[in-house]
């Protein structure tokens, strides 16, 4: 795993890294064992991909923990992944705010469980100086959720008279998603074998690389993360633009690395 972990281009790591973690309950079944059982061991690779991605200064990760669509699963997992969320956040808070990362949570905090919300509230304001990587949990979350919104916020203030319809351009479009304050993720992965998005950062990841690979979440680990890691600086990052015109910026003084690969 080091020997992996050396080949990265510590100089064009991608600012922020999106992770759907997804196959829980199948890996979980796979070992004739409740699904919860699969949550409960994700927990660990969470740990470790938090771990490996401030170790090597990834500014932001965002993790799609629990979707709006997640509401409708049986009443028993539900209830089982909103006491989890809350023993996790219980155990992992003192060891972020060692680590000086700082935690974030984009969504609907309407619908979880007060003793959910109050947890997370107390674990953003314990975490809320750090300065290291910014953790975002997406939780009760939902893209067409957060553009709805995004809209409805938006009409009111053309309505109040705040905003011009013809001064809205994207930049303004940004400011009122969730991920307002927040970089575009540039790395996306998926967990698990499915070839999806999944309602997950529609908006944000209009030009992000996406890689997608068989392991199952609990099994996910530094090495994997690695390995997405090497594949997304394996890319040529275009922007829409041709492969001369990427070369030619290149050759081109002051020109950051920013957009190059």
């Amino acid at each position: 795993m080091d020997a992996l972990k050396e080949k990265i281009d510590l100089k064009r790591l991608p600012r922020h890294i999106a992770i759907i973690m997804d196959g829980n309950g199948r890996w979980a079944q796979e070992k004739g064992q409740d699904r919860l059982f699969g949550h409960f061991h994700g927990v660990e690779s969470v740990r470790d991909i938090v771990e490996g991605c401030a170790e090597l200064g990834i500014g932001y990760l965002t993790l799609y923990a629990f979707s709006t669509e997640n509401w409708d699963r049986p009443a028993y997992e539900v209830t089982g992944l909103m006491e989890l969320l809350v023993e996790t956040i219980r155990k992992e808070v003192e060891t972020l705010n060692k680590n000086n990362i700082r935690l974030h949570v984009i969504g609907d905090m309407s619908m979880l469980p007060e003793y959910a919300s109050q947890e997370l509230k107390e674990a953003l304001e314990f975490t809320s100086v750090n300065t290291g990587l910014n953790l975002v949990m997406a939780l009760s979350y939902s893209s067409r959720w957060e553009l709805t919104e995004a809209v409805r916020n938006l009409a009111r203030d053309v309505r109040a008279g705040k905003l011009e319809p013809d001064a809205i351009t994207q930049d303004t479009i940004q400011q009122y998603l969730s991920t307002k304050d927040f970089p575009d993720p540039e790395l996306m992965i998926r967990t698990s074998g499915e070839y999806r998005i999944s309602n997950f950062l529609l908006y944000q990841l209009a030009y992000a690389e996406l890689y997608f690979t068989s392991v199952r979440w609990p099994d996910f680990r530094k090495q994997n993360l690695y390995e997405a890691i090497l594949d997304f600086q394996g890319r040529e990052r275009r922007y829409g633009k041709t492969s001369a015109q990427i070369q030619q910026d290149l050759m081109e003084p002051g020109t950051t690395s920013a957009k190059t690969f």
